[in-house]
């Protein structure tokens, strides 16, 4: 029995359910303006793609399936022969694989693309007008490919194209914190899309349109487990597991790495010590490097979390970060393999948690082997709804700092608030740590352009949580999908781009992809999730407060929470709210957290005058009298922020339903739906924070807002035993 190609079964999966929201935003529906199609049906006639590698077969098939969707007719195959491109031909291929890319000469413009990157280009060709996409490799033209149907999809101009592109990051990844039993800690989308029990001989379908959504974003690897490891994942049993992954998305540029467990030398291998000096398990870990490229030759190497959370690490033997780090790193340096160290470490004798990596790692700088990079959440603390950069950017410059990123919205109201990431991403990104001077910004830093890395292809990478679990649409939330499209977008941002992509125009992009490209449509949403994140921040934790979540489960609000077993583990430790005031003074005067960043950077947060008000209680302790810039006291303001905040989201909601006319009924009501619940939880954050606040400032709520429909008793009772993704293992 002949098995069916691979773009019927394409077709097939997508019809199976209409609008679900399990096409992503990998949609190839016929375009609906019919001047525009009939121009793309004149432009591309027929197309030229010789399928002589799993990639190109890939690339191939993608294209297939995005030209007879988009163009609703077949797209003819021309011979790829010598001689020049046919009228209205679409040439793809490298100057090796492809005969009509050779005659084009485009060497020397692809000579600095390096192996991912590629060229969209209008060509004449002895008279004839066509269209070339051309790459040094072939994962080249494949990204090259999705581009191209991207242009066609958001409906963009293809008759004079001259677009040039490679990854301004050489390493794009997600982190999947996913456990070998399904559950997901962080998950709020169902749970593992990994089938553990049934693989390796059942491959669900879904594995390869995963890797098709990530290859189409420039995603090209993929950690399969939590990082608070499972060492069972190290055995013969396991591996090859992970290599029927890996084989799977190998055609799309995806290598699998694995999150592994610091005393796996001893759970698995009979060892009484996991120290990193040890010869014994130095020994080990060698054997199992071997062992694991056996089954997967391209394996991408080992994620870590070592002594933080109660995860074993070389401390346990009184040994360092970079003993530990550099012992793996040896492990896997003859198979090209790399580490990635995660510097999420904060133990509960600290002063200040929010201090403790940069205490831990910046006297390292300089002394990890070349294969290792140290993976730098955005922020000190940990994925709040607004941090400050991590005071680690910009303080090791001998060290390559791999970014991570949270996409499951474990701090911002799960998988029921519509939240886009992309501002929250690009404030990071673009905030100047002053490192070598004024511009010296984070995304320099992270793709080694401030440290003049040759690009692509130095040591730079970022990595983000993933949001993904086995929910029909993926992500659970229709909207949570636009975060995984924007951190790969970003992620590759563009070597050759002088100005990286904007949230808006990320936005955009997924939008017109995901729905549809009516204006009317795509201007409004756009607009609507750009002010998201800020809305959420009002209502949640406005003006530099962090941490004051519920314990444990970080659903809601809990500020009053004190019985956590470690000060850090309390909301009452971030806000400090007393009769005098709230905020976190991290000046001179308190915890002087703020020497660890450059003197420039600092200035700008020292003086609590002069400290932009979105960063204030961040850093500051601040009577509830202060007057502020808007003449408000900080009281009045506090309130403000919490209101306006439960305000914007109701008007997102009428926002939203005056889209129906628009689009699909069925994600139509399921935002809509969500977003009700969303209303009513800004609602109970908003209560629920100013009561609690109230009791310290002994000031009233100003008249002209509603009152509070419970007391706060009420709030404070409020219990979740069951609240989703709370670290079940």
């Amino acid at each position: 029995m002949n098995k069916l190609p691979l773009l019927l079964a394409l077709l097939l999966a997508f019809g199976a359910r209409a609008e679900d929201g399990y096409r992503l935003w990998l949609r190839y529906d016929r375009i609906a303006n019919t001047r525009l199609l009939q121009e793309y049906r004149n432009t591309i006639v027929s197309f030229q793609l010789d399928a002589g590698s799993p990639v190109l077969t890939a690339a191939r098939e993608e294209l297939l399936a995005g030209l007879d969707g988009l163009l609703d007719r077949h797209t003819d195959q021309t011979p790829a022969a010598t001689g020049p491109i046919p009228e209205g031909c679409l040439a793809i291929g490298t100057p090796v694989s492809s005969a009509a890319i050779r005659d084009l000469h485009l060497e020397q413009r692809l000579a600095g693309l390096g192996k991912e990157g590629y060229i969209i280009a209008s060509v004449t060709d002895k008279g004839h007008h066509g269209i070339a996409i051309a790459a040094n490799t072939d994962i080249g033209i494949l990204y090259g490919v999705f581009h191209f149907l991207r242009l066609l999809q958001t409906q963009q101009d293809i008759r004079q194209l001259d677009i040039v592109s490679a990854p301004a990051n050489r390493y794009r990844l997600l982190d999947h914190w996913d456990n070998l039993n399904r559950s997901v800690e962080r998950g709020y989308a169902g749970i593992s899309i990994w089938n553990w029990h049934a693989l390796p001989l059942y491959l669900d379908r879904r594995y390869t349109d995963y890797a098709r959504a990530n290859a189409s974003i420039g995603i090209n690897g993929t950690v399969l487990n939590n990082v608070n490891a499972n060492a069972i994942l190290l055995t013969k049993e396991w591996l090859i597991k992970v290599a029927a992954l890996a084989n799977v998305f190998r055609p799309y540029g995806i290598k699998v790495y694995l999150s592994v467990k610091f005393s796996s030398p001893m759970e698995l291998g009979g060892l009484k010590t996991a120290d990193p000096l040890d010869p014994a398990v130095q020994q080990w870990w060698k054997q199992k490097a071997d062992e694991i490229y056996s089954y997967i030759p391209d394996f991408g190497g080992f994620l870590v979390k070592a002594n933080s959370e109660g995860q074993p690490g070389p401390q346990n033997y009184g040994r360092t970060h970079v003993e530990g780090a550099n012992m793996l790193a040896d492990a896997l340096a003859p198979h090209a393999g790399i580490v990635m160290w995660r510097a999420f470490v904060y133990s509960e004798t600290t002063e200040d948690r929010a201090k403790q990596a940069y205490d831990e790692f910046r006297p390292l700088d300089g002394k990890f082997r070349d294969n290792v990079l140290l993976q730098v959440k955005n922020g000190p603390i940990d994925f709040q709804p607004r941090e400050p950069f991590s005071p680690l950017f910009g303080a090791m410059p001998g060290t390559p700092l791999m970014m991570e990123f949270q996409l499951t919205q474990e701090y911002l109201g799960q998988g029921t608030h519509l939240v886009y990431l992309a501002p929250l991403f690009a404030e990071c990104l673009d905030a100047d740590t002053y490192a070598k001077g004024k511009g010296s910004t984070v995304n320099r830093i992270v793709n080694g352009t401030l440290q003049g890395y040759s690009l692509p292809g130095g040591p730079t990478g970022m990595a983000a949580v993933s949001n993904i679990g086995n929910d029909r649409n993926w992500c659970g939330h229709p909207f949570a999908q636009a975060n995984w499209y924007a951190f790969g977008r970003l992620a590759w941002g563009s070597a050759n781009a002088t100005h990286p992509l904007s949230p808006a125009q990320i936005a955009d992009e997924w939008v017109r992809q995901t729905f549809t490209n009516d204006p009317a449509f795509v201007d409004t949403v756009t607009e609507m999730m750009l002010s998201s994140r800020e809305i959420t921040v009002d209502y949640m934790t406005p003006m530099g407060l962090h941490h004051i979540m519920g314990y444990g489960h970080h659903y809601g609000p809990a500020p009053w929470f004190d019985k956590g077993s470690r000060a850090d583990w309390n909301p009452v430790y971030y806000h400090r709210a007393d009769s005098a005031g709230i905020g976190f003074d991290r000046t001179a005067a308190g915890s002087n957290a703020l020497s660890q960043y450059a003197p420039e950077a600092a200035r700008q947060w020292e003086d609590p005058s002069t400290c932009p008000e979105q960063w204030l209680l961040w850093f500051h302790h601040v009577s509830w009298t202060q007057r502020l810039s808007s003449g408000k006291t900080l009281w009045d303001e506090l309130c403000y922020k919490y209101y306006n905040g439960v305000y914007s989201v109701s008007r997102m909601q009428t926002t939203w339903k005056a889209m129906s006319k628009y689009i699909d009924p069925e994600r139509w009501n399921q935002v809509r739906m969500l977003l009700a619940i969303q209303v009513n939880e800004a609602v109970w954050w908003r209560n629920a924070c100013l009561l609690y606040f109230q009791t310290f400032s002994k000031m009233p709520i100003p008249a002209e807002y509603e009152r509070p429909d419970h007391d706060l008793d009420y709030y404070e009772g409020l219990k979740f035993p069951y609240a989703p993704g709370n670290g079940a293992r």
